[in-house]
C-alpha cells in the first residue's frame, strides 16, 4: 500500500480518562513543536481537520468509582467517531493528537464503518483491557481496547454502533510491563498477540515487528497504529501521567515505527498520552514529534 499524501490533523485534548490531568496540553505541544511544517516537507497534504471538544458537567449521573468520567468520555468519543469518519470520507489519512488513551475509543469507532476488518497495533506500556469490573483505579483510559473489542459500558461499545469494532486475532500489542490480572486473563483466554517487554528484550524489535506486521495485516482491510508515549522508557519520555520504567529505547520506538512506514499497511494513527506538564525541557514533545515523522517516512538518510 502507497504511503498516502493528504492527511489531516486532528487534535483531542481531553485528559478526563486519565488519573492525572495534563495530557489535554499534549496536541497543542506537537503542534506548535512545528509538526505540520515537517509533514510539508516530507510531501503531504496536510489539512487541519480542527478539535474535538466536549461537554463538561459538573454533576455527572453517569460516572462512578468504576467509570470516572464517563458522561465526558462518551462525548468526546463520539464527537471523535464522527470526525474520523468525515475524514475517512474524504480520502484522506486521519491523525489524531491526543488526549489520553480513552480517547481510541471514537478514533476505532470512527475508523470501523470503512474498515471492516480492521487490524490494530497497539504499542503501549499497558494494554488497556480492562473493565469496569477488572479495573483497580476506574480510568476509561484503561478500557479503551477492551471497548473497542465490543466488551464494557454499553454506554462506550455502542459509540459508533452496537458490537465489536475489531476483533481479538487481528489485535497485537507491544510493549507491555504493567498488566492488570484481568488483562492478562483476557489476552490468554482470546489468544491476542502480545509481545511484552521481555519479548523484545529476547527477540529484538526488528523481529517483533515483523511478527507484528505479519498478524495485523492478516485478511484485515486497514491497520490502525495507537502509540501511547508511556511505551517508551520515561528515562526518554518523562512527559507522562503513567511512566513505567523498563520500557522501549529511543532507537528501539523508531526503529518499530520506521519498519511500520515501510510495510505500507498503516491507514490510521493516533499518538497519546503525551503530558507536558511532567515533561523535561519538551523532551517528550519533541521525541512525539520525531516518532510520528518516523512513521511517515522521514528516515536518517
Amino acid at each position: 500500500m502507497a504511503q498516502p499524501r493528504e492527511l489531516s490533523i486532528l487534535s483531542v485534548p481531553f485528559d478526563l480518562g486519565a488519573g492525572r490531568r495534563g495530557a489535554a496540553d499534549g496536541p497543542a505541544a506537537i503542534l506548535q513543536a512545528g509538526l505540520e511544517r515537517r509533514l510539508r516537507l516530507l510531501g503531504f497534504d496536510v489539512d487541519d481537520a480542527g478539535t474535538v471538544t466536549y461537554e463538561t458537567t459538573t454533576i455527572d449521573s453517569q460516572s462512578s468509582d468504576r467509570l470516572r468520567n464517563l458522561a465526558e468520555v462518551s462525548d468526546v468519543t463520539t464527537k471523535l467517531a464522527a470526525k474520523v469518519s468525515g475524514i475517512l470520507s474524504a480520502g484522506r489519512y486521519p491523525l489524531v493528537l491526543g488526549g489520553d488513551h480513552s480517547i481510541a475509543i471514537g478514533t476505532i469507532a470512527g475508523l470501523s464503518p470503512q474498515y471492516r476488518r480492521l487490524g490494530v497495533i497497539w504499542i503501549d506500556a499497558h494494554t488497556d483491557l480492562n473493565t469496569p469490573e477488572t479495573t483497580e483505579s476506574g480510568n476509561i483510559h484503561g478500557m479503551s481496547l477492551r471497548v473497542a473489542l465490543g466488551e464494557g459500558d454499553e454506554r462506550l461499545t455502542r459509540i459508533g454502533g452496537d458490537g465489536p469494532k475489531i476483533k481479538p486475532e487481528n489485535v497485537v500489542l507491544i510493549g507491555g510491563r504493567q498488566l492488570d490480572p484481568g488483562e492478562k486473563a483476557y489476552i490468554k483466554a482470546n489468544n491476542i498477540a502480545c509481545f511484552t517487554m521481555h519479548d523484545v528484550d529476547r527477540r529484538g524489535m526488528s523481529r517483533v515487528m515483523e511478527e507484528a506486521i505479519r498478524i495485523a495485516g492478516s485478511g484485515t482491510d486497514g491497520v490502525h497504529l495507537s502509540f501511547d508515549i508511556d511505551s517508551v522508557d520515561p528515562g526518554e519520555a518523562p512527559g507522562t501521567g503513567t511512566p513505567v520504567h523498563g520500557g522501549l529505547s529511543y532507537r528501539e520506538a523508531h526503529l518499530a515505527l520506521e519498519l511500520l512506514c515501510e510495510s505500507g499497511i498503516v491507514t490510521s494513527a493516533e499518538f497519546v498520552e503525551l503530558n507536558p506538564s511532567c515533561d523535561n525541557g519538551g523532551r517528550t514533545t519533541n521525541l512525539t514529534l520525531e516518532l510520528i515523522c518516523s512513521l511517515l517516512g522521514e528516515r536518517i538518510l
